[in-house]
Parts: C-alpha cells; sequence; structure tokens
C-alpha cells in the first residue's frame, strides 16, 4: 500500500453512496448513486465509476461519468434521478448495470464490454412478451435492484420498497404501488428477461411475524452474494441507518436472519439504540460486501450537510466465520487500511467516525436539517459540487460538541495541534474516549481565518488508540484537521 486510507475513501468532494462493490480481475470496483454536493434530492449526477488495485486499495482512480440519465429513453431531458444501481457480469462476459429512473418502477438495463464502461442502453427488466415488468396498478414496486449471475449460469433479480407509508401515486407515474416487501425475480440468460414468477422473500414491517426479522424486517436496498455454498443477502432494515444480512442455501428461498452488520451511527453496539444516542448522525443506508485480497469489507454510507442528499461511501473490515455469521462492526477512521493509521502527520477532520453535539446525535430528516440541527456540528465543504479540489470540515462545533477518530497508533506523541476559524474562545480537548480525562487541553481563540492551535500532551497511553476532541467554551468553530507530532 502506498498510501494510508481512510474514510470516506473516496476524495472528499465526491458523493457517492449505496455502493456495490466487485473485484473484476485485478480490480475493486465501486458503483453507486452519484449524490450532488448539498443537493435538494437524492442522486441527481450521472453515474460515475470508481476503482482502486485490489493490492493497493488507497489508489483510486476517477474512471468517468460511465452512464447518464439521459441515455435511458424514458428520461431524455435528465429530469429525473436514477436510484440505487448494481452490476452483474453476464454469461457472455459483459457487464449489465441495473437501475430505475426514480420512483417510476421501471427496472432499466445497460450493457458494457469492460466494467468501467461506458455503458450503453439496452432495454428494461420485461416479461416474455415484452411488457415491462409489474407495469400495472397495484404491482409491487421494482426498486434498488441486486443482480447475482450464479455458478450455473442461472441470473436473479432481487428487488423491492416497504417504506412504513408507501409512495404517492404521483410519483410512481400516478399508479398506485403495492409494497409487501423484497422479492426475487428470475431472468434469462439475456439479463433481462422474467424467466418464473417473482416471489416475495422478506415481508415487511407489520407481516413478518414469526418469520425472524422482526425489528429488522427488509426496507430497501437489496444487494446479493454468494460466498461457497451460502447465499447472503444484505439490505436496509426498517430501521434506516443500519446494513443487515441474512443467509440461506438457496437463491429463492429459506433466508433466515442473521444480524446488523454496521449502522451509520453505531447504534446497538454497547446497548445503545435511540437515534439521540447515535455517536454520528444518521439516516438511510445502502451497501454491501466484498473480498478484497484475503480481507472482506462491509461498503455502507454516511450523511453530511445536515441532511439526506450528499452521502458519502465508507467501508470497515468484517470477519466471516467458520459458521457463516457476521458480527456488528463498528465505524472507524481507518476502514480499507485494514489497521490503525500512524500517530504522525496531519489528519483532515472529515474522516471523524463519530461527530455529535454536547446533546448528542440524532437521524437527519427530508428537509429542514439547518434548523432541527442549527446547534450541532456537520460535515461540509466550500463552494459547489465539483469533480477536484477536497475542501471538506467539520463546521458549527460549539461548547460540547465532539469529533471522534479511530484508530492511531501512537508512538512517541508528544505534541497536538489543530486547525480552526470561527468565533470560537475557550479550549479543544483531546482525550482517548468520549468524556474522559483529556490529555492535552489546547487553547482556542476567535479567528476568521483558519489558524494552528498547539498543546503538549500529558500522559497519553500508546499503542492502538481512539482520539476524541471536544470543544469547551463559547461561540462556533470550523475544525479543517489536526497535527501528530
Amino acid at each position: 500500500m502506498n498510501k494510508q486510507c481512510f474514510n470516506p475513501y473516496l476524495p472528499s468532494y465526491e458523493y457517492i453512496p449505496d455502493g456495490e462493490p466487485y473485484v473484476f480481475g485485478d480490480r475493486l470496483y465501486v458503483y453507486g448513486s452519484h449524490d450532488r454536493f448539498n443537493g435538494k434530492l437524492f442522486c441527481l449526477n450521472d453515474y460515475v465509476c470508481w476503482s482502486a488495485p485490489v493490492s493497493d486499495p488507497s489508489d483510486w482512480r476517477y474512471e468517468g461519468v460511465i452512464y447518464r440519465k439521459t441515455q435511458d429513453p424514458m428520461n431524455k431531458l435528465g429530469l429525473y434521478q436514477l436510484f440505487a444501481p448494481d452490476v452483474a457480469q453476464g454469461r457472455d462476459g459483459r457487464y449489465y448495470l441495473y437501475y430505475t429512473v426514480s420512483f417510476s418502477s421501471v427496472m432499466g438495463v445497460a450493457v458494457s464490454d469492460t466494467p468501467a464502461g461506458s455503458y450503453e442502453f439496452y432495454g428494461y427488466v420485461s416479461l416474455p412478451d415484452g411488457t415491462k415488468l409489474w407495469d400495472k396498478k397495484g404491482d409491487p414496486m421494482l426498486f434498488d435492484p441486486g443482480v447475482l449471475v450464479d455458478d450455473d449460469g442461472s441470473v436473479y433479480l432481487y428487488s423491492g420498497f416497504a417504506p412504513r407509508r408507501g409512495v404517492p401515486a404521483f410519483l410512481t407515474g400516478g399508479k398506485k404501488r403495492s409494497f409487501r416487501g423484497g422479492y426475487v425475480i428470475p431472468l434469462e440468460a439475456d439479463m433481462k428477461t422474467v424467466a418464473g414468477e417473482p416471489k416475495l422473500l422478506f415481508p415487511r414491517a407489520g407481516e413478518a411475524e414469526g418469520t425472524g426479522f422482526e425489528g429488522h424486517e427488509f426496507f430497501e436496498a437489496s444487494s446479493i452474494r454468494k460466498i461457497r455454498d451460502t447465499y447472503y443477502f444484505i439490505y436496509s432494515s426498517i430501521n434506516g441507518h443500519e446494513l443487515c444480512y441474512a443467509t440461506s442455501k438457496s437463491p429463492i428461498g429459506g433466508f433466515k436472519y442473521g444480524g446488523t452488520i454496521i449502522s451509520n451511527g453505531d447504534l446497538y453496539l454497547n446497548g445503545r439504540s435511540s437515534d439521540q444516542e447515535a455517536y454520528n448522525y444518521i439516516g438511510n443506508n445502502h451497501g454491501s460486501i466484498a473480498q478484497v485480497g484475503k480481507q472482506w469489507y462491509v461498503f455502507y454510507h454516511r450523511q453530511t450537510n445536515r441532511h439526506h442528499y450528499s452521502r458519502q461511501g465508507c467501508a470497515e473490515p468484517i470477519e466471516i466465520r467458520e459458521d457463516g455469521t457476521i458480527a456488528q462492526v463498528e465505524m472507524t477512521s481507518c476502514g480499507l487500511n485494514n489497521g490503525p493509521l500512524l500517530g504522525k502527520g496531519e489528519y483532515e477532520s472529515r474522516i471523524a467516525c463519530h461527530l455529535m453535539s454536547a446533546k448528542g446525535a440524532g437521524r437527519y430528516g427530508v428537509y429542514c436539517g439547518n434548523i432541527t440541527f442549527r446547534g450541532h456540528p456537520y460535515f461540509t465543504q466550500s463552494g459547489k459540487d465539483r469533480e477536484d479540489n477536497p475542501t471538506q470540515l467539520i463546521a458549527n462545533m460549539r461548547d460540547g460538541a465532539a469529533a471522534g477518530y479511530k484508530y492511531f497508533l501512537m508512538e512517541d506523541t508528544w505534541k497536538i495541534s489543530v486547525c480552526v476559524r470561527g468565533s470560537a474562545s475557550g479550549f479543544m480537548l483531546v482525550s482517548n474516549a468520549l468524556h474522559e480525562q483529556p490529555f492535552a487541553r489546547i487553547p482556542i481563540h476567535p479567528s476568521k481565518e483558519f489558524a494552528y492551535y498547539s498543546s503538549e500532551i500529558t500522559s497519553m497511553p500508546e499503542g492502538k488508540q481512539a482520539l476524541y476532541f471536544t470543544f469547551e467554551g463559547t461561540g462556533a468553530l470550523d475544525f479543517r484537521s489536526f497535527v501528530l507530532e
């Protein structure tokens, strides 16, 4: 590895949620939605792809735009978003990109000869007579595709959407839909023609009694992987912030709930379950798992800018045990690094895995987060949406606000500095855990420009350590980076 890996793993100006990671050849590819910085809706930008060598997941390469909204015949003016996609390699060796245009409930398919595209429109998932699947009033809703080409060449599409209140008909083309849960749909070798009757696998909340999924019922974000002889279905539960998994020996039934793999607020770890007890600001979640080299990882996303519409991809190492189970893992700042970061050098504040106010964190809503969370810190950047010039930071840290980082390998670190600006006056307290005795107290003074403030370190343990920066004082500050010496 040429350099260290951080979370989020892509450049700070990039907003790729709903990540579907795949290894094709000797490269790791991540496909996902494409949010806009400070956008007003989900997925406003065209699909892009990033890839990295399996041998060096720090070396990400921008593959460019792989499919434009306007390429779909239903969206020639580009007025509708392309929601979360998936990619699968067909029996013919080509790569197939699956997506829905907004809430249309029509599943589009594009194709390319190479993993990174560009992709060309291929057709819609349709019945043998050519009519689009589930295109009538009352039909289930196609949403968030997950696609598997099995070892025997069989093709399966997993899809579904089960919000508590459904989706208004004016968003679904005037056709009222049903929302019962997650389905499996067999496809022909052409990757788009339905080969058999769709089957409901994962019932929605309120209809899952006795299934073992109670409390973690299917919501959205279907993703499927086969590991040895076991099928792993990864999905976002009705709780929103978590990615769960279920396993079966068959791709078309018998799935049993396995547990939570990751929560984007670290909920359920150490007994925490309420939104305010989250260690980061929570929102929807979507992702999957991939083996990179010998290590398995879960890919997921976090929220920024006090709303749902500027999400960023993160990853954490996981262990698939001998019995096939996966334990929940915590959010860290060093996911793909596969170990702690060096306890020397300058680090951007944006790699915080935990962020909260003195009153805790919470769940971002659709809009008005700037009002609901006006006294809270948040991740943001300067300027507009772009594909260069990273400037992300933590804004609006007030008295009691904390930013946490896991983990660093601390050896002979004697001094710590922070780069901040704003009206704040007080101290930045640095400790190894929330609400613990600080080992450094850095004086902070008001400054309109970014300035560095420092303190020597006293009685800090060495080895693998977390770092928590808690502001104590008046006013508000923007936190850009910190330096370990």
